[in-house]
């Protein structure tokens, strides 16, 4: 194709766009309003999904070691230990934590009332193992509480495992509602367009009429659902950029420290603005193509 004809293509989707204004003004709301529910459904997945992957994350094996009398014994025994469990396969992490460190949590979590262990330590030295996939953290569990010099192995048993479930039909739930947003979207946005293509089905006929290709005739529509998509995303993308921008600034300082973390400005934004403009421009060469083709058989 020449760049002439090129040129000339995008120069009539342009026109277009002004000769047919109200029709475009409704496309490009239809556009803007869905891309928008799109949008702050995107960015509140996101952040859902990073809250289970903490929650997930966070879940660790603790293993308390066998009190043995004799020092040597007990450090050969403690480095024979953590060699087996460094060696297992789903194991990711392990952390070693000697009695005085267990006393000095407490001590900071509880009060200074507890320092009078100190002189008489009752706690045991404990190992903190982390499981590469948090869904095997119970048969983890089991292959270390079969290991010699383990005293008690805890993960939370029975509530990972309803915690696990409860992620899972979460997620589960959530990409269902937003395929059917995706969904919704793209059948709004591709009736409103072909709403606007019928309003135009003589100026199609026309051109046919006179010897006009199929391709001749279907890149401008082409171009302007194109430009009809990506006009329609600009609100939606400042909209859910400095809507997420302000809330971000205001509850990310009172989540410092506390396990709830949310995603970041960036690269978040950037993502779902990406998602809002791609949808945006392909359900609007989609919608304009598929449109326009049953008016091409004249």
């Amino acid at each position: 194709m020449k760049t002439r004809t090129i040129a000339r293509h995008f120069r009539e989707s342009f026109k277009s766009l002004g000769r047919n204004s109200w029709m475009t003004l409704a496309s490009i709301s239809a556009v803007t309003v869905t891309l928008l529910l799109v949008g702050v459904f995107a960015a509140i997945m996101m952040n859902l999904n990073k809250v289970a992957s903490d929650l997930e994350n966070d879940v660790e094996i603790r293993v308390m070691i066998d009190i043995i009398p004799e020092a040597e014994e007990a450090k050969l025994a403690e480095e024979q230990l953590l060699d087996e469990i460094h060696n297992m396969p789903d194991v990711e992490e392990v952390t070693y934590s000697s009695k005085e460190q267990e006393l000095s949590k407490l001590i900071k979590d509880f009060g200074d009332e507890l320092s009078l262990f100190e002189q008489n330590n009752p706690l045991y030295n404990v190992l903190y193992v982390k499981a590469v996939d948090p869904l095997k953290t119970a048969d983890v569990a089991k292959q270390i509480d079969s290991l010699d010099n383990t005293f008690e192995v805890k993960y939370g048993e029975g509530k990972v495992e309803k915690l696990f479930n409860f992620l899972e039909i979460a997620r589960n739930v959530g990409l269902v509602l937003i395929l059917g947003l995706l969904f919704t979207a793209m059948f709004l946005i591709s009736n409103t367009i072909r709403i606007t293509i019928i309003a135009r089905k003589d100026e199609i006929e026309i051109m046919k009429l006179v010897g006009a290709t199929n391709s001749f005739v279907r890149i401008p529509f082409v171009l302007e659902g194109m430009w009809l998509g990506l006009i329609g995303s600009i609100i939606p993308v400042a909209a859910v950029t400095i809507a997420y921008y302000n809330i971000y600034d205001l509850l990310a300082p009172r989540l410092k420290g506390e396990l709830f973390q949310m995603l970041e400005v960036t690269p978040l934004m950037y993502q779902v603005n990406g998602l809002i403009i791609f949808i945006g421009m392909f359900i609007g060469i989609w919608g304009s193509f598929m449109s326009v083709r049953k008016f091409l058989k004249v």
